[in-house]
């Protein structure tokens, strides 16, 4: 009879991007799953993709817009809150499904070997079909309100793979972490909805004082924010500093977490 040892890596920093290429097709598998299953037994399908940014885009701007007068930095107010809502949409969504996909898959991970990062990589790709969706919706709005798209719009796929970088640096943390501890699951909500607060999706980041803006440009997925309005309607200056301090701390995030989910992915099978 032959046997197959399977062992824990020799060195933690020794990333196995190799051994990764190789189980491509589970990764596909697994994200098309994702796809097939997400809206299924729901009345309407895959019209949430649609309506969910829509709805809370109507609500902002009556809240925010006609009731708070809130500055949306010369845009129309529906075009202003929607370009900040699906980069963070599809942001809060990729974390969320990054940060809980060990424990969900908890039962393969306990019988059968592959390489774990592809269950944290998994979570953060399915989200870029609604965001698709959502985005030839935002472009038949931006027409039907008049407003010029500018030639920017072809840098949009550059912020959103910051923003997907962005998301799986932080799901490899909290995936590993959740996998370790299950107090990680109950705190991710409230995590998220902190970085929301303190997002440039409400109020432009013009808007934040000076002196806190050092603190705006820690949070990685503000320069996406920025960086997608600016691509998508050419208006106001580039927003240079946002995604540089976004791009370093989003970097930092994605090697960070790959060096600690590597060095504790031998121990997932036995604690999750």
């Amino acid at each position: 009879m032959e046997w197959t040892v399977v062992s824990p890596p020799g060195r933690w920093f020794d990333l196995s991007l190799s051994e990764l290429w190789a189980h491509r097709e589970l990764l596909g598998f697994l994200v098309w799953r994702d796809v097939k299953v997400r809206y299924k037994q729901t009345l309407i399908g895959g019209a949430w993709a649609v309506i969910q940014p829509l709805a809370t885009m109507l609500l902002f701007t009556l809240i925010f817009s006609r009731l708070a007068h809130l500055p949306t930095e010369g845009m129309p107010a529906p075009i202003f809150y929607f370009t900040g809502l699906l980069p963070w949409l599809y942001f809060s969504a990729a974390l969320t499904n990054s940060a809980n996909t060990i424990v969900e898959h908890q039962r393969v991970v306990t019988k059968v070997y592959f390489p774990r990062l592809i269950l944290p990589l998994s979570g953060v790709l399915p989200g870029l079909v609604d965001f698709g969706v959502s985005f030839v919706v935002l472009i038949v709005l931006a027409m039907m309100m008049g407003v010029s798209i500018s030639y920017t719009i072809l840098l949009t796929p550059l912020f959103v793979i910051l923003a997907m970088l962005a998301a799986l640096g932080a799901g490899l943390w909290l995936s590993s972490l959740n996998a370790l501890y299950r107090d990680f699951r109950y705190a991710l909500p409230f995590f998220i909805q902190v970085l929301f607060f303190a997002s440039p999706v409400i109020v432009p980041a013009s808007f934040i004082p000076d002196r806190y803006q050092w603190i705006l440009g820690l949070n990685p997925i503000a320069g996406a924010i920025s960086g997608f309005r600016w691509a998508f309607t050419g208006v106001n200056e580039f927003p240079r500093a946002f995604i540089l301090s976004g791009s370093i701390v989003t970097v930092g995030l994605l090697i960070s977490g790959l060096l600690f989910f590597r060095r504790v992915e031998h121990l997932i099978a036995d604690v999750v």
